[in-house]
């Protein structure tokens, strides 16, 4: 693999960590990557390599071109695998692909495809496989939110946003002019728009993971769980709705021998103590964030009398509130920037959430990488302060200007959790102290929840973002004008230049300035979001639990896991 000149620059500022969920054992907020343990420090495999673990949520597809959750995210590991996974130490392994030539211009990848890989009903995965799995969350039809991951390609935008009478660029009708061929049953070639050098990582994402040819004609292929298809790790046993969701080691898998566990059960609840009390009693062998959680008032007593088996480590994800930018009374940025400047943060995470959680005053997290060091060290997060008095104001301001003399009914929004409970009727709380405004709180289950944040169905809504590769691009991409993320329906045309012309630059300096500037807009300028805090991974391990890897982002991956001896 060849990166030389500018894409060997590039390399050492964007190097690619991995996914979100979107989640080191260290604690000082730089997400540094965790894992549970390693073959040579083994006490001996147990007989039963059975993992137990809990999801807060159901997930609410299981089709990788939908997929835009954490909980999904973390039951897609188990089914698939890209063309190259993420190792403990974040860097690119084998998956489908066994090598890869990457161009000097850094424009052309060729990826070698292992001729053992197949899928769990026996037919070989193929190059082809590849080419009709991203045409497929490229179609403007499959509506998929993460189609613009694939932009990096060439002509993919195009394809994508055909139908889209906002679209500025060069349309593609025909998909055979988007930058992504078979040249033979075990080789795929890709030709990207511009030098990415994080994009070796991003094959490992779930909308690149391919699929198999009969979803295309199987309407329940995706829902008939017994019967799916699938490449990766483990294949679907068992889907009981609001149970429990069972795989089974794929002992077709190309890399079997590297899977110990034989099974994993998850069970499904939203309850956080229920969750604990399994873990305690031995029903569970891990416990926590990002497919679980434990209870915030009780992880001060949980960390006493189980140190050896807490943990509560730093990642680069962001825990914030979303406003309707379209919707009365959040049309008004003056009311916006009230709300956000009218909380305190610091007893939210010392009282409320209880994690060493670090309040949030921008949206790129501590952990994402900036021109020399990390983008937080290099540009502070101080483009608002908490000010009740100035609250008041422009409260007053905003609602002048809007005609006001009461504010509209306000409903904030979350999904079904007890932590996301606690933090909402805090907010609404000190909202209600300190700018004298009363504001309902709705808890929403996981899906109706994610449909309603994505059809505007809200006026403020709970939400976090964890990074899928190390560079502020991935926080700051998701608002600009049209993206399938940008729930707020945020519009600024500067912001959208800002972002857009760091594709380009040659310039580290320039890019993270540029960066920044968005940042500003979005924040200090527009409040389209109201940050709130910067995550950290709470969790508890059993001691006999190894190799579960958590990167920097927070995402987990119990795919190379085993089970000691207790």
């Amino acid at each position: 693999m060849k990166r030389k000149s500018l894409l060997v620059l590039l390399t050492l500022i964007l190097a690619f960590g991995t996914v979100l969920a979107a989640c080191g054992s260290k604690n000082e907020g730089t997400g540094n990557n965790t894992d549970t343990g390693s073959a040579s420090e083994s006490n001996g495999l147990a007989k039963d390599q059975v993992l137990k673990i809990n999801l807060t949520a159901e997930p609410p597809t299981l089709d990788p071109a939908q997929a835009k959750d954490s909980q999904t995210n973390t039951v897609l590991k188990f089914l698939y695998e890209g063309l190259v996974r993420i190792d403990a130490d974040g860097k690119e392994q084998a998956g489908v692909a066994t090598d890869w030539k990457i161009s000097e211009d850094g424009l052309k990848y060729v990826f070698n495809l292992n001729p053992e890989a197949k899928w769990s009903n026996g037919d070989a995965i193929t190059a082809e496989d590849f080419v009709r799995s991203w045409e497929r969350a490229l179609k403007p039809e499959t509506a998929s939110p993460y189609a613009y991951q694939l932009y990096y390609i060439k002509g993919a935008e195009g394809y994508n946003r055909s139908s889209d009478e906002t679209f500025e660029g060069t349309k593609v009708t025909d998909f055979a002019q988007v930058g992504v061929k078979a040249t033979d049953e075990h080789t795929l070639e890709v030709t990207l728009e511009n030098p990415t050098p994080y994009f070796l990582g991003l094959t490992a994402f779930y909308t690149y993971y391919p699929v198999h040819q009969s979803a295309d004609t199987n309407d329940k292929f995706f829902t008939d769980y017994k019967n799916m298809i699938v490449n990766g790790p483990f294949t679907m046993d068992t889907y009981a709705k609001g149970q429990k969701i069972v795989v089974k080691k794929n002992d077709g898998y190309h890399a079997a021998s590297d899977i110990k566990l034989t099974q994993i059960d998850m069970s499904l609840t939203s309850s956080s103590a229920s969750e604990l009390q399994a873990y305690k009693s031995g029903q569970l062998d891990y416990t926590g964030a990002p497919n679980g959680e434990i209870p915030t008032d009780q992880i001060p007593s949980v960390k006493a009398e189980l140190p050896d088996e807490f943990k509560a480590t730093g990642i680069a994800s962001t825990y914030y509130y979303q406003f309707n930018v379209n919707e009365a009374p959040f049309n008004n940025v003056k009311i916006r920037k009230a709300f956000a400047m009218s909380i305190n943060r610091q007893p939210i995470v010392d009282k409320v959430t209880q994690g060493g959680q670090i309040p949030a005053f921008g949206f790129v997290p501590p952990g994402i990488r900036g021109e020399n060091g990390e983008f937080r060290d290099e540009h502070k997060d101080d483009y608002f302060t908490e000010n009740v008095e100035e609250a008041k104001k422009l409260l007053e301001e905003g609602m002048k200007e809007e005609g006001y003399t009461t504010l509209p009914a306000i409903t904030l929004i979350y999904n079904t959790s007890d932590n996301h409970q606690k933090i909402a009727l805090a907010v609404a709380d000190m909202w209600k102290n300190n700018l004298g405004v009363d504001v309902k709180t709705e808890n929403q289950e996981w899906g109706v929840f994610l449909d309603n944040r994505q059809n505007q169905n809200f006026q403020v809504a709970r939400a976090g973002w964890s990074a899928d590769y190390n560079d502020p691009y991935n926080f700051l991409e998701m608002w600009t004008t049209g993206n399938t993320n940008n729930d707020s329906k945020f519009s600024n045309a500067q912001y959208d230049k800002d972002v857009k012309d760091t594709v380009k630059s040659a310039d580290p300096a320039a890019r993270m300035a540029a960066f920044a500037d968005a940042e500003k807009i979005l924040i200090q300028d527009e409040m389209a979001v109201m940050p709130i805090y910067y995550y950290t991974n709470v969790s508890l391990t059993k001691p006999y639990l190894k190799g579960v890897q958590l990167d920097f982002s927070g995402a987990i991956d119990f795919t190379r896991a085993y089970l000691e001896e207790k």
